[in-house]
């Protein structure tokens, strides 16, 4: 239990985006062609469509530690220009843990050039449910303490994510509000002093990208960039992200390099100062496309003199992607192919 009480206590304080969300943390998996998990306007952005499925795990050695999975399917509606898509997902964080379900509707349209050429803007609606949980079961005290139920509390809600996307050949940009609508999360004051513990009801989070892939022949490259503010805390991080493919007689190889940096900052006091620390993720990213299947791994390294563990994050990314046989567009675009 000290140990579980450790981790969350360190996660709040200085992991920002590694402690358990409202929704789906936005880790590194996008970068593996899965920005749908991120965007509902990428649903069937391609013709066909892409099975992903995601497992994330922190500090292997200690109990209890944040760890993710993730499940999500979407395609294009026949020849219409709608797509869907599905996501399930599980989040759990020491005492905390959240499971959800995501439906996505999205539509894509033309803005003028021929079939080959790619340049659309596509909207996305994602209807969520969530439920979550706070076990209190082994917090004891001597004294009845009014912050502790003492019970496994559970609470469901609904909320609704937004997307726009637009595509032009090599170019890309993505824009999602999370948790758009207002909904009270009354799991941490059942059984409290309900007058003292304030009522969340703003769980918005912003999520802004960009990108180009240079170069069409054997080798290409993708520097790309994704800002996200969270409303209620004003919490903000910015990805710098950079990959480079090689086409090779069984697919494609890839690899990267994504740098997360916080743009607030948590303070600490040691035995003779004090300071100011702010996230620092250092992730490096490789996979490959074999034919219709592709796998990813990355590795997050928190740097920084505060740490709850020496150890990283681990992700693993499988996919499959079905209904389309060839490039669909004179463009070397990962995402919309």
């Amino acid at each position: 239990m000290k140990h579980r009480l450790l981790l969350l206590l360190v996660s709040l304080l200085f992991g920002f985006q590694t402690n358990a969300q409202e929704g789906i943390p936005v880790y590194f998996d996008y970068l593996a062609d899965n920005y749908y998990l991120v965007y509902p306007s990428m649903a069937g952005i391609s013709e066909g469509g892409k099975i992903r499925a995601t497992a994330r795990m922190q500090w292997f050695s200690v109990e209890d530690a944040p760890n993710l999975q993730t499940l999500n399917a979407n395609f294009r509606i026949g020849e219409s220009n709608s797509g869907v898509g599905a996501i399930f997902f599980n989040d759990a964080n020491g005492y905390h843990a959240q499971t959800g379900l995501k439906l996505t509707y999205a539509h894509h349209l033309k803005l003028g050039g021929d079939a080959r050429y790619l340049n659309q803007v596509s909207f996305g609606l994602s209807p969520t449910y969530l439920q979550s949980s706070l076990d209190e079961s082994e917090f004891r005290s001597v004294q009845p303490d009014d912050a502790i139920a003492g019970t496994k509390l559970s609470e469901g809600y609904f909320n609704m994510d937004l997307g726009l996307s637009y595509n032009l050949m090599e170019f890309y940009a993505h824009f999602a509000i999370n948790n758009l609508l207002a909904s009270d999360r009354n799991l941490y004051r059942y059984g409290k002093g309900n007058d003292n513990i304030p009522v969340i009801d703003n769980l918005r989070r912003y999520l802004i990208s960009a990108g180009y892939v240079f170069g069409k022949q054997e080798w290409q490259y993708e520097p790309s960039v994704l800002f996200q503010m969270t409303d209620f805390t004003a919490e903000k991080t910015i990805d710098f992200n950079a990959k480079v493919y090689k086409d090779v007689d069984f697919g494609r190889i890839w690899g990267g390099l994504s740098y997360r940096r916080s743009l607030d900052g948590a303070l600490f006091v040691t035995d003779d100062s004090f300071g100011e620390q702010r996230l620092q993720l250092f992730t490096p990213i490789v996979g490959a496309n074999i034919k219709n299947f592709m796998v990813s791994y990355n590795y997050s390294y928190q740097s920084g003199d505060i740490r709850f563990d020496s150890g990283g994050f681990h992700q693993i990314t499988i996919g499959y992607d079905f209904g389309q046989t060839e490039r669909k567009y004179d463009c070397y675009c990962p995402s919309a192919q």
